[in-house]
């Protein structure tokens, strides 16, 4: 990840929440139309100095889709690093399927792309209030802790991070990255349970007697109250107080998991932003656009940005890690959070938010979070060796498998296919740490479902 340091006091544009209009009328408050507001909303600091990504194109031959056993079985794929884009774009009306991958999962060596954008507004924020500890939780694996870990260390900030169960015998993958760049303490299941609870305990800890405990949304819906700080030092009820740093030791900040925060999503709406240029996908041309979900916070920031910018874009998001009502549910509060957060009236749009603003799937074959179906891993291999391109089981073959199935159906109509690669290399080297209960050993392609 490029990092971007900027002076904190910055004279144009939105660069910190101090700066958003507060009146209840939020945009016609400013007087700006939907897309010059959000625009206005964008420029601020950022910890990607560019919202840059490369795209490029996956060519399907006809002869090698159709297929019974499932999506992926037997076929061929050729990589276009160079596509055409803007108004090069054909209309999939040749003899060949094809979908665009946008090439998130090159953004940092470390950091997965969607973990990335997620925090590309984020750390700024912390850095304009002084922050001096973060901390979160996620799984033994968890992309999200090892990025908050990396990209915590870049800007000369502390990680605490909070995984779930037992330390591994052998440390790969995410894992082993928390622990070189973040300060980890494993979290048995039971207590793992009540994430809140456990989160705030730990930060308190952390915090000290002169420090003080702050969550993203204490920072975001300024000024404070007494309540809104855990801490045994004097409590401040200014955030000039907050960002002052004589008045606590350390300033820690909890953040869900995820980086499930409504202010996450501006850095997915830079970059829906930057791929709406006319020489890139542009604003013409119907897009189907195709992530795998985890917490869903990507897929809502696609959504959101496809109707604020006016896009003839559809987000359709993987279900990983949860039920459909709980996927919606988040939605719903995601939105909410960020109408509060960043005084955005949203009226002009309420048909389109009511409906929803992503279009969530199972996907092909479902399982339980983290199972690996036997054939999988050769899936990937064949992918990489075919295209270049890695992909993880877990987690981004079920946007790729969905990409193959829609550019089908697509390659003689209106729209086109686009996968955001969200990244996932070193899952595939997490998957060392599961045991082959047959043989107690660590086979990577032994998980059967």
């Amino acid at each position: 990840m490029k990092l971007q340091r900027l002076p904190i006091t910055m004279s144009r544009g939105f660069h910190s929440h101090a700066h958003l209009p507060r009146g209840p009328q939020g945009i016609s408050e400013a007087k700006l139309g939907c897309e010059e507001f959000l625009v206005k909303l964008l420029d601020r600091r950022w910890t990607l100095v560019s919202p840059d990504t490369k795209i490029q194109q996956i060519m399907l031959p006809p002869e090698r889709i159709k297929d019974e056993d499932g999506p992926l079985k037997d076929k061929s794929w050729f990589n276009m690093p160079n596509p055409l884009l803007g108004d090069q774009i054909t209309d999939n009306s040749g003899p060949d399927s094809s979908f665009y991958v946008v090439r998130d999962d090159l953004l940092h060596p470390l950091v997965n792309g969607n973990k990335a954008r997620k925090l590309d507004a984020v750390l700024p924020l912390l850095e304009d209030h002084s922050v001096t500890d973060v901390v979160t939780c996620g799984g033994c694996q968890s992309a999200h802790a090892a990025a908050v870990a990396v990209s915590c260390a870049e800007r000369g900030l502390r990680s605490h991070l909070l995984l779930r169960g037992e330390q591994p015998d052998i440390l790969t993958g995410y894992n082993l990255i928390s622990t070189m760049y973040g300060n980890v303490k494993y979290v048995p299941r039971s207590v793992y349970a009540n994430r809140e609870e456990t989160l705030k305990t730990h930060a308190s800890s952390v915090a000290g007697k002169n420090g003080c405990v702050l969550s993203l949304t204490d920072i975001l819906e300024a000024p404070l109250t007494k309540q809104s700080i855990s801490s045994s030092h004097p409590i401040s009820t200014s955030m000039d107080d907050w960002r002052s740093l004589g008045n606590f030791s350390r300033k820690v900040v909890v953040m869900n998991e995820g980086a499930g925060d409504s202010i996450a999503l501006l850095g997915v709406i830079r970059l829906v932003h930057y791929l709406s240029q006319s020489h890139l996908l542009g604003k013409e041309k119907a897009m189907k656009f195709v992530v795998d979900a985890g917490t869903g916070t990507t897929a809502v920031g696609l959504g959101l940005g496809a109707i604020y910018f006016g896009l003839p874009w559809k987000i359709t998001a993987v279900m990983l890690a949860d039920t459909l009502d709980n996927y919606r549910e988040r939605e719903r509060r995601l939105i909410s959070d960020f109408k509060r957060h960043f005084r955005f009236d949203l009226d002009h749009a309420l048909r389109e938010i009511d409906r929803g603003v992503v279009n969530w799937v199972e996907r092909y074959h479902p399982r339980k979070f983290g199972n690996v179906i036997k054939g999988e891993i050769e899936v990937c291999q064949e992918i990489a060796r075919q295209t270049g391109i890695l992909v993880d089981p877990v987690y981004t073959l079920a946007a790729w498998e969905l990409a193959s199935l829609l550019s089908e159906k697509e390659a003689r109509g209106d729209a086109e296919v686009v996968m955001l690669h969200t990244g996932g290399t070193l899952g595939m080297f997490g998957l060392a740490q599961r045991p082959d209960k047959n043989q107690g050993k660590y086979r990577p392609d032994q998980h059967i479902k």
